[in-house]
């Protein structure tokens, strides 16, 4: 009897074989994934040995069953972003009619110590036709929601490091730095950008629509 149940039993699949996990960018600080699971779907038994954060695309309804534990029912919003601690194994189920997307993205230098600046940092800020909420740090790297309205720029700034920008909505961005030519940041909800190196630079929404998108910021 326990031979056949453990023959029974699934087996946890690593998370570039579960076919719902598109491999979208790999690199030292991340590798990020672009999500999809059908309506009333779900998704094979897989391992996140990582911790990692993911961003919702389009408001969604799902069950979390983590092996060795009871199902959860969770209810997401469009653009909402969690992290969400690893080494667990689980079956996302879709319950809603439309597909369940996301995307999510490992962080892979696990446990890194962040500036203390970042926690003291917490908090929205208001810009001129926008907002930046920076939502946590954790693993050496520090997450914000950018909104800006169709115009409206986030001001000159520094990013330590590199940086991972998601887009939540289509966007058409601008990024500005001195002495250089503009560059076009251009994409569908769940396009993702990466900026390998430190930077200062202005960020403007050249587009007719409101511009909101994630930042994961490494130091």
């Amino acid at each position: 009897m326990c031979a056949a149940t453990a023959l029974s039993s699934p087996t946890a699949v690593e998370i570039t074989n579960e076919p719902g996990h598109h491999l979208a960018l790999e690199n030292k600080y991340v590798r990020a994934f672009q999500v999809e699971v059908p309506p009333h779907a779900a998704t094979l038994l897989h391992h996140h040995a990582h911790d990692y954060v993911f961003v919702t695309l389009g408001n969604s309804e799902i069950e979390n069953d983590v092996e060795g534990k009871a199902p959860v029912t969770v209810k997401l919003q469009d653009g909402e972003a969690r992290f969400v601690p690893g080494e667990f194994s689980h079956v996302a189920k879709n319950l809603s009619n439309k597909p369940f997307r996301n995307v999510t993205v490992e962080l892979l230098q696990d446990k890194q110590p962040h500036p203390e600046k970042w926690d003291e940092e917490r908090g929205v800020d208001v810009l001129e036709g926008g907002t930046r909420d920076i939502l946590f740090a954790k693993d050496g790297a520090r997450l914000s929601d950018i909104q800006l309205q169709p115009g409206a720029s986030y001001p000159k700034h520094t990013h330590p490091g590199p940086h991972l920008l998601i887009a939540v909505t289509e966007l058409h961005l601008r990024s500005e730095i001195a002495g250089r030519k503009p560059t076009k940041i251009d994409g569908k909800p769940g396009a993702l950008s990466w900026t390998p190196d430190r930077v200062t630079h202005t960020i403007t929404n050249t587009g007719t629509e409101a511009a909101r998108f994630i930042l994961i910021e490494f130091h």
